[in-house]
């Protein structure tokens, strides 16, 4: 099988798979430039609610893969930055879930996710001092956000991998889970994120990413939804509440 992302949606989840077993997992060129794409479809799908990014196999992704930087490295980081910045702006919650080796491109597209899960033995990585690249100023400025300045120029300076447990304290990732059990923990939370109001997590997500002039839009959507009546009257009722107002619907 070529080297590509896999996809299947299953309990309102869409799981993306990163695919390319002879390069543990490096991200082609058309790789890269699929990635967009899918991403724009599972938006639309309002059957998928959350979306889960992950390697196959023991690694999420060991980067871009370096044959393609041979041609032309400024088309290769045109489309990994595309990329990165379709996954980062998808209007649903976004989890990586990573195991094994995280490196370069593959540590773009993680810290582009809302959230990140880790097992226990994973490194982390941003490499481009290795090859003498430019890492690009939105995946700089992403990767401060996470991590602060400092850890933030370790990684950039040093090219240096850390593992789990470090990544956990300086917030790169979010969880850290024992060696088996990163699919279990990673399952649960993806449907809880799914049971969530969509409304909500949309517009949570623009705050944090920064967007601050839309707080009239938004009010305008809680009214018009009924998310929020629904949500009140579930908790009173003791039930789990029915949200209608949907990403994928709302134009």
């Amino acid at each position: 099988m070529e080297p590509q992302l896999l996809h299947d949606v299953a309990e309102h989840v869409a799981t993306v798979v990163i695919r390319n077993p002879a390069k543990r997992n490096a991200m082609t060129a058309a790789m890269w430039d699929s990635l967009p794409p899918l991403l724009e479809t599972l938006a639309a799908d309002p059957d998928v609610r959350t979306l889960v990014l992950t390697g196959e196999g023991g690694t999420f992704c060991a980067g871009a893969d370096i044959s393609t930087l041979r041609g032309s490295p400024l088309e290769a980081q045109r489309l990994a930055v595309a990329a990165e910045e379709a996954l980062a702006a998808f209007p649903k919650p976004t989890l990586a879930a990573v195991r094994g080796h995280c490196v370069g491109g593959g540590a773009q597209l993680a810290a582009a996710c809302d959230l990140r899960f880790a097992e226990e033995g994973s490194w982390f990585g941003v490499t481009p001092a290795k090859l003498g690249i430019v890492y690009p100023s939105s995946a700089t400025r992403r990767l401060v956000s996470l991590v602060g300045p400092a850890t933030a120029k370790y990684l950039l300076l040093s090219g240096e991998l850390i593992e789990a447990g470090r990544a956990l304290r300086t917030g790169l990732v979010d969880e850290v889970l024992p060696g088996g059990e990163l699919d279990e923990r990673v399952g649960g939370f993806a449907r809880i994120l799914a049971s969530r109001s969509q409304l909500t997590q949309a517009a949570a997500k623009e705050f944090a990413n920064g967007r601050a002039d839309r707080d009239a839009y938004w009010g305008e959507r809680a009214r018009e939804s009924g998310d929020g009546a629904e949500g009140v009257a579930a908790f009173l009722e003791r039930r789990p509440p029915r949200f209608t107002w949907s990403v994928s619907t709302s134009g």
